[in-house]
């Protein structure tokens, strides 16, 4: 039996994800603030053991509560997945709103450290864990003009990453994060199409990634065969960036 925790789960990819990777006997830890009907639609349709938590990560006390909730399930995660950052909002830098910037710090690296706090020891005790971060490929390269707080906390996200990786190495766990390109999901919702449409202009494939370019490479680092992959950064760019 695997106990999946995913922090984003109403997003596009979380949701996806989640219809990916199900098997028979799992469990799911499911957190979200937002839309979640469809989400629970289909765990319902399909019987699929799950908890729901409504929880604003950029709250501290909320996510405090959040990880006392998990604590109290009794269970401990084999896959923690965490998907969570505020829309990306482009602002010069003159004019870097700091309140906001700290919000997306929380809800992206914060909340991730708390967590992670808590079900790293139990991973290893366990002697497994497949543990799995959103970045994006502006880590990866020269990033766009006016993105500072985003590429910022993605960093932060990249570092946390490998700093657990490396502490967690010899315990059965693996610790590694993804880095797509432009993908075309609600995500976008406040950003201007004409930049959706210039990023799909200018990818040498010509168009954006979608949701299903995403989430197999995620299932794969989730997987048992990725056991020798830990400390990754994993372009998943349509030839966008090239290492």
């Amino acid at each position: 039996m695997s106990v999946y925790l995913i922090t984003g789960a109403t997003s596009d990819l979380g949701f996806e994800l989640i219809k990916t990777v199900v098997k028979d006997g799992d469990k799911f830890l499911l957190q979200g603030f937002g839309d979640e009907s469809a989400l629970k639609a289909f765990c319902e349709e399909n019987k699929i053991d799950y908890t729901y938590y409504d929880v604003n990560l950029s709250d501290s006390e909320a996510t405090d509560k959040f990880v006392e909730d998990i604590k109290s399930t009794g269970l401990t995660p084999t896959h923690f997945v965490h998907l969570p950052a505020l829309r990306v909002v482009n602002t010069k830098f003159k004019s870097f709103d700091e309140e906001r910037f700290m919000a997306d710090m929380n809800v992206q690296v914060m909340s991730a450290v708390k967590i992670c706090k808590y079900i790293m020891p139990k991973m290893a005790k366990a002697k497994f864990g497949r543990v799995l971060f959103m970045a994006t490929s502006y880590v990866l390269a020269n990033p766009p003009k006016n993105t500072g707080a985003y590429i910022m906390a993605k960093n932060a996200i990249v570092g946390l990453m490998k700093s657990l990786a490396s502490d967690y190495v010899s315990n059965g766990i693996t610790v590694n994060s993804v880095s797509p390109s432009m993908i075309e999901t609600k995500f976008l919702a406040e950003t201007s199409h004409l930049i959706v449409e210039a990023a799909a202009n200018d990818h040498p494939m010509k168009r954006n990634a979608q949701v299903n370019d995403v989430v197999p490479a995620m299932a794969f680092l989730l997987s048992e065969e990725a056991r020798f992959i830990t400390g990754v950064n994993l372009p998943v760019t349509g030839g966008s960036v090239i290492e």
